[in-house]
């Protein structure tokens, strides 16, 4: 996985997915500065930033003026993205996801990896089926 490499070697986790989607040519490097501020949980333990570059990327791909712009969709596939992502994990929020490991430890970095390794996953998977779709 591109982004768990990504994350492995430096990056922050919502670093890291916007790298890997540019990659991928789903969006653009300008995303990367915005991500920045969004990692550990907005700095502030709350939203996962690995979940909060994986919006960044359907909207960059379904929001207002762009290619395939369609706010309606973009909702949804994010909507979309949440519902799953709590299916597996049982919530969003950083502080929550990772708060029995120390911030610096290997282990919390392990288990981010994990969280990572999902978001790309399951933007990868909606985002082609919104495109086959429509």
């Amino acid at each position: 996985m591109k982004a768990v490499e990504y994350f492995l070697n430096g990056n922050s986790c919502s670093e890291s997915i916007i790298l890997s989607s540019n990659e991928d040519n789903l969006c653009d490097d300008t995303l990367l500065p915005l991500a920045t501020p969004f990692s550990g949980g907005i700095g502030s333990g709350c939203l996962c930033g690995a979940i909060s570059g994986s919006i960044m990327v359907i909207g960059h791909r379904f929001g207002k003026n762009n290619k395939y712009g369609n706010p309606p969709i973009a909702k949804e596939l994010a909507k979309r993205f949440i519902k799953d992502f709590k299916e597996v994990h049982n919530a969003t929020c950083c502080r929550v996801l990772s708060g029995k490991f120390e911030f610096s430890s290997p282990e919390r970095k392990a288990h981010c990896a994990n969280m990572v390794e999902f978001c790309e996953n399951n933007l990868d998977k909606i985002l082609k089926e919104a495109v086959k779709n429509g």
